[in-house]
């Protein structure tokens, strides 16, 4: 974590300083400034290898990323924009979004893009890779949308960073990242923009997300398919409708990934020191009578006879 401040430099050297400070932060850009001789800014910086969360105020500045920006700084990452005071315009792939608190634009600095930003405007940017974006949502395509962050998930979705900025002093490297993951998650839900997802392409969004959070609470034992869609924002007949597409169901799913789980730790000698009970109590199961007859019905062993033989 990090603070910087245009205060700390003569006047007429502000404007470089902030391009040298926030071409730190971000990828290749042009600024243009309402006044270059005394321009003030500030940011507050949170990062780790994987995700970058800023908090930043400004005098008026416009921040563009041209075609010939892309091409040689590479930067297939997308930031989240959220103004917490002022506003922000958003330009990106015909699209315009006006940003005002209690919204937020997620854009991609993987195509060209304009930015501007009003004196004094306060606001968040966050780094989310690309992946964590394009897999959820199986696209490869710019975004420059406004978001409402006013009330149900976005509001989650803004607390959740106001958090993240409040406690940067407390958090390690594993808990930011942890948090910016779930983030992320809440931020593919919001960009299909229908919480009654009913069309194939947004069903298979929903099973992904589903997947990828059953596979994250396996262990969990009051993991269920109400949990679940509860968790996600859902109701429990739309995550059932989405794993239903590809011949399953919440229940199937859950049990399948616990047994995934077993066996992972049964062929890892970290686990050695657990018994089976002790292991199906540690993935979610009930007992260990429950684990070996689901175990065997899955993988025609039973767990003790797969720990051996992985031996």
């Amino acid at each position: 974590m990090e603070s910087l401040s245009t205060g700390s430099v003569a006047p007429r050297e502000r404007a470089e300083y902030w391009r040298e400070h926030i071409g730190d932060y971000q990828s290749r850009m042009d600024y243009r400034y309402a006044r270059n001789d005394d321009f003030h800014g500030s940011t507050v910086r949170q990062h780790t290898g994987a995700y970058q969360l800023v908090r930043f105020w400004s005098d008026e500045i416009t921040y563009t990323r041209t075609t010939r920006h892309v091409r040689q700084d590479p930067d297939e990452d997308y930031r989240l924009l959220l103004p917490l005071q002022g506003s922000l315009t958003l330009r990106q792939d015909g699209q315009e979004a006006r940003l005002e608190p209690r919204t937020a634009g997620l854009v991609t600095f993987g195509a060209p893009f304009e930015c501007l930003q009003e004196a004094g405007t306060r606001a968040f940017i966050l780094t989310i890779p690309a992946r964590e974006i394009d897999e959820p949502l199986n696209r490869k395509s710019p975004l420059a949308t406004g978001l409402d962050l006013s009330r149900g998930l976005g509001r989650v979705v803004g607390t959740m960073l106001g958090g993240l900025y409040e406690e940067r002093d407390e958090l390690s490297d594993a808990e930011f990242d942890a948090v910016s993951d779930r983030v992320a998650e809440l931020l593919c839900m919001l960009a299909v923009g229908d919480d009654r997802p009913d069309a194939p392409g947004q069903l298979a969004e929903v099973e992904a997300l589903v997947r990828r959070f059953v596979r994250a609470h396996a262990a969990d034992p009051g993991l269920t398919g109400a949990s679940t869609a509860r968790a996600l924002g859902w109701s429990l007949r739309q995550v059932q409708l989405a794993l239903q597409r590809v011949g399953t169901t919440p229940r199937e799913l859950i049990r399948e990934e616990r047994l995934r789980l077993v066996r992972e730790r049964l062929q890892c000698r970290a686990y050695d020191h657990l018994s089976v009970t002790d292991l199906a109590h540690a993935s979610g199961f009930s007992s260990a009578s429950a684990l070996s007859t689901a175990f065997r019905r899955r993988y025609g062993v039973s767990p003790r006879d797969m720990r051996h033989a992985s031996r």
